[in-house]
């Protein structure tokens, strides 16, 4: 399957923008920050998440997942991102620590994160979970690490229900590798040089805002945070068949696997664990 990729060049000022509100709103993901964390007695409340991937997320990292800040939920963009955790309690938490991945928006301002009860204890010491679980809520440390997937798991589209062709299309991007987030997205018919815009519905869903779809098999292309000025992507072979059926998870056939340099210098903190 034939790909192409290429570098999006900017004007240097619309560079300079995007570079500032990178800084402010990652502050340096690789560093290492502090925050505190609490947890969902029932996981069942994550797969009515934000994000959009309802009750697919449950099957996401080993169930190792999490409800975040705004700050770090970036009005979706950041739905899929990896997070390295480990909590402070030297006698309770392992040091290795353990990844969580992003499903949910938590608006709890005590906390950075809700955890998935099994994240949660994922951090405990052997036969320490029931004391971590005690505490209810604990100080952590974490840092967004890459999503590392299978060669086998490119990444996904999935069709929402909501789409109604040919007027209507509503998709949500799974299994995203790498340390990116997708920024922007168009569509077209495979083939074709007619692209049409997506716009972020909410969350990992994206749809054509109500404008017609483009006729027969589709390709796509999208711009994702791996450089200063982005980088897009183009599969320019079919990715939805002309037969596209709503809730089929369709593959892209690449992967993104780019760590997002980040314009933020010295770090706030630090980059590795102590």
């Amino acid at each position: 399957m034939e790909r192409v990729m290429v570098v999006h060049l900017l004007p240097i000022c619309l560079v300079i923008a995007v570079v500032v509100l990178a800084s402010s709103a990652t502050a340096c993901d690789r560093c290492v920050h502090q925050t505190k964390v609490a947890f969902f007695s029932n996981d069942g409340a994550l797969s009515s998440g934000a994000c959009g991937y309802g009750s697919l997320s449950l099957g996401f990292n080993n169930g190792y997942l999490a409800a975040a800040a705004p700050s770090i939920y970036k009005q979706g963009a950041g739905c899929g991102a990896c997070f390295l955790m480990r909590c402070k309690e030297e006698k309770i938490c392992r040091k290795e620590g353990s990844e969580i991945i992003v499903t949910d928006l938590n608006n709890e301002n005590k906390t950075g994160f809700v955890l998935s009860n099994k994240a949660f204890v994922g951090m405990a010491k052997p036969g320490m979970g029931p004391a971590l679980l005690k505490l209810g809520l604990t100080d952590v440390e974490y840092k967004r690490v890459p999503c590392t997937y299978s060669k086998k798991q490119n990444l996904g589209i999935r069709v929402e229900e909501s789409s109604q062709k040919p007027h209507y299309l509503a998709i949500k991007f799974l299994y995203q590798g790498g340390q990116t987030e997708i920024v922007t997205v168009d569509v077209a018919q495979v083939g074709g040089s007619s692209w049409r815009f997506m716009s972020r519905n909410h969350g990992a869903v994206w749809d054509t805002s109500r404008s017609r779809v483009p006729e027969g098999a589709l390709q796509f292309r999208f711009r994702v945070t791996a450089g200063y000025d982005g980088k897009w992507y183009w599969a320019k072979n079919t990715v939805l068949p002309a037969d596209w059926r709503n809730g089929v998870v369709y593959d892209t056939g690449l992967q993104i696997t780019d760590i997002a340099q980040e314009a933020c210098s010295p770090c706030d903190n630090r980059t590795t664990w102590e």
